[in-house]
């Protein structure tokens, strides 16, 4: 097993002595000693601190949100490109983007608890973070209910439980209320567009996925095997979906719409069932995924209404 010292001697240097500065701050969260609070992360580790989390770094921009969800945002130290949500987090200290982590300045700003993305960011150095001794608590929720117990777990390491809680209750409740309104309405046969070059979508396990679910929605490429299948044009146009929703690639561009606009004999086109949700909404598994299915559902509710009159 490394040692801290193996370690300083290892890197050397700046982030060498970053780590020396840091002294005896840092713990190991699995041999912490009398600790105090614990949570099973999405490895499947119990990281434990010996007190609240007071300096937070959140390694993605979806960490982020679910720190600052879970009523911890005061504690952020360090975020990386894209933490745009809320907008306080654009002040926050930047340490990279969530595939290439700028060790030495986040060592500097001394976190006392590493929130990870299980895929996302870069396996090599988050193993260095452990190695130096820094908590690190991988995240990435997979499914509705994910989205609560992750801020009820983030609450707990950070001492927010009452916000966490809260949250959490808030975020159940209202995709509860959508399930009820919609899950049983006429099903609206319905392509989401995750991509456009390479084209892909999203299968039934995908999050994306299960909120068409819930929506009514009938997911035409949900028996993928793959969570994110890469598609081509024929395939999309084999499948004639009644309904298409497009993220694009940004908050107000509807662009990759205007594509299919080309495909008059489409069924979404000739009916003009051609959808837009802007994706922080929808593509990202924190809680305005609620604004975001609200959305989707009401663009399918819309497009039976429009079949119910034809």
């Amino acid at each position: 097993m490394f040692t801290l010292a193996s370690k300083l001697t290892q890197f050397g240097g700046a982030l060498g002595a970053a780590v020396l500065w840091l002294g005896s701050g840092l713990i190991n969260p699995l041999h912490a000693d009398s600790p105090s609070r614990c949570a099973v992360d999405d490895r499947g580790r119990e990281v434990c601190l010996h007190a609240s989390a007071n300096r937070i770094a959140a390694l993605s921009p979806g960490a982020t949100e679910l720190t600052y969800a879970a009523g911890a945002g005061d504690q952020v130290v360090a975020v990386v490109s894209y933490s745009d949500y809320p907008p306080q987090a654009q002040e926050v200290a930047s340490v990279g983007n969530h595939t290439r982590i700028d060790l030495e300045a986040l060592v500097r700003l001394a976190p006392d608890l590493v929130i990870g993305w299980v895929t996302g960011n870069p396996t090599e150095q988050m193993e260095t973070l452990e190695a130096l001794g820094m908590p690190v608590f991988y995240i990435e929720p997979r499914s509705i209910e994910d989205i609560s117990h992750t801020i009820e777990r983030l609450a707990r390491l950070a001492g927010t439980e009452a916000v966490g809680r809260q949250a959490a209750a808030q975020f159940r409740e209202g995709m509860a209320a959508l399930t009820a309104r919609y899950s049983d309405r006429a099903p609206v046969p319905t392509f989401y567009q995750v991509w456009d070059e390479p084209l892909m979508s999203v299968n039934n396990e995908h999050l994306i996925g299960q909120v068409m679910e819930l929506c009514g929605g009938e997911n035409v490429f949900g028996e993928q095997h793959r969570l994110v299948p890469r598609l081509d044009v024929e395939a999309v146009l084999a499948a004639n979906p009644e309904a298409i929703i497009a993220g694009g690639m940004g908050e107000e561009n509807r662009s990759w719409l205007t594509h299919w606009e080309q495909y008059p004999n489409l069924a979404a086109v000739a009916e003009g069932n051609l959808y837009f949700v802007p994706p922080s909404l929808i593509q990202r598994p924190t809680p305005r995924l609620l604004e975001g299915a609200q959305i989707l559902c009401e663009k399918l509710e819309h497009t039976r209404q429009k079949r119910r009159a034809s």
